[in-house]
């Protein structure tokens, strides 16, 4: 048990610095746009370019888990975001920032997350679920910690340089913390299923439905949040803080889930915290930036929004066999990545265009729509217990 706990630490640690250098737009986007003559919109395609990759590059580097184990590939992916990020530090034209996001987007792919949990499921097969589920909790605060580490060194050296200190730690740190420190995996020469059942129908239709609804929502407040509270009147400290709170609430509403998960399944949490969302951008949305609304803001879409994270994730449990799992969430990853993709551009051009009321009424409406679709998934899953029974 204390080798699984070391192990999740360094994961933990790797992870949330991984997600932390990768989410530096947020804050940099402004003088990023300004000294290479690209609108917001513009800028926010690189990280549209990074999900995109992240996405059609996703089975590709699926196979090379299961030929080289997760342990090899996270190692280069880990260098590879240090070299994205020198390169983006170094961009001079709007197409190396491009090209710069696109070399991440591989990168991420290799060593985000999916990378992480395929690590935990071959060196822990009874251990890996309970520890995927932490090791969710503590990503969430990735851009509560760098966000204002980000602030801090845009404001004391430039966006470049900042860029070019997130390499350094990519490569002089992250990938050799990951190459000495995670015991090696064999990966798997078992070829992988072809098998499409359990992935079509109504049913799937309406799954993936919710989770793309909600998933461009939730990172669309991720990527262009700051900018959101900046539009509303705030200055850049104060939305900093806030975002970061955010994230902190976020990790709350994964705790709930987890003390609460004998009690319920993904579903009950996915209804519920779908529920949470519309009502926390209301608050935000009619409330202004006034310390009551702020506060509901952060409570009911923040929680509501961790809380949805790991419904996400376990939603299609309730549905599916647990032999289908892994090709339900594969084959949700591609929609879910490119929906991820859209959410920075057009919610950071309604904005510049119409202003921030547009983005949440944009927002409050798609909510809305997922929460829809989230009861009617809550009847068809009703309706099959009664057939049971």
């Amino acid at each position: 048990m204390t080798r699984h706990l070391f192990i999740l630490f360094i994961l933990a640690v790797t992870q949330v610095t991984g997600w932390g250098v990768v989410g530096v737009l947020p804050v940099m986007a402004e003088p990023i746009a300004t000294e290479l003559h690209m609108s917001l919109s513009g800028v926010f395609i690189g990280t549209s370019l990074m999900y995109i990759v992240m996405g059609f590059v996703g089975p590709m580097i699926g196979r090379a888990f299961r030929r080289f184990g997760p342990h090899r590939v996270m190692t280069v992916g880990a260098g590879l975001i240090g070299l994205g990020l020198w390169l983006l530090g170094a961009a001079s034209s709007v197409m190396m920032f491009w090209a710069a996001w696109t070399l991440i987007g591989l990168a991420g792919a290799m060593f985000l997350t999916t990378a992480a949990y395929a690590y935990l499921a071959e060196y822990s097969h009874d251990k890996a679920r309970s520890l995927i589920g932490t090791l969710m909790l503590v990503t969430g605060l990735s851009g509560s910690i760098f966000w204002p580490v980000t602030v801090f060194l845009d404001h004391a050296s430039g966006w470049r340089e900042t860029c070019f200190i997130f390499a350094a730690i990519m490569v002089l740190v992250v990938c050799p913390v990951i190459l000495v420190c995670l015991p090696a995996t064999a990966g798997s020469s078992a070829p992988v299923s072809s098998d499409t059942r359990g992935r079509t129908g109504p049913v799937f239709l309406l799954l993936v439905t919710a989770i793309a609804i909600n998933s461009f929502v939730t990172f669309g407040i991720q990527a262009v949040g700051i900018q959101l509270l900046q539009t509303m009147g705030m200055d850049l400290a104060k939305a900093v803080a806030i975002a970061s709170l955010l994230g902190i609430f976020k990790v709350g509403g994964r705790v709930v889930d987890l003390l609460g998960g004998p009690r319920w399944d993904g579903l009950s949490t996915g209804v519920v915290s779908g529920a949470m969302i519309p009502l926390g951008l209301a608050a935000l949305w009619f409330g202004g930036t006034g310390n009551l609304a702020v506060g509901g803001y952060l409570v009911l879409f923040g929680i509501g929004s961790g809380a949805f994270a790991v419904a996400r994730a376990t939603m299609p449990l309730v549905f599916f066999e647990k032999a289908d799992y892994s090709a339900a969430m594969s084959t949700i990853a591609l929609p879910m990545n490119l929906i991820n993709a859209l959410a920075p551009p057009l919610l950071a051009a309604l904005m510049v265009q119409l202003g921030a009321q547009a983005v949440f009424a944009c927002l409050g409406v798609l909510s809305v729509l997922a929460f829809a679709v989230l009861c009617q998934l809550r009847h068809t899953a009703q309706k099959r217990t009664d057939v049971l029974q």
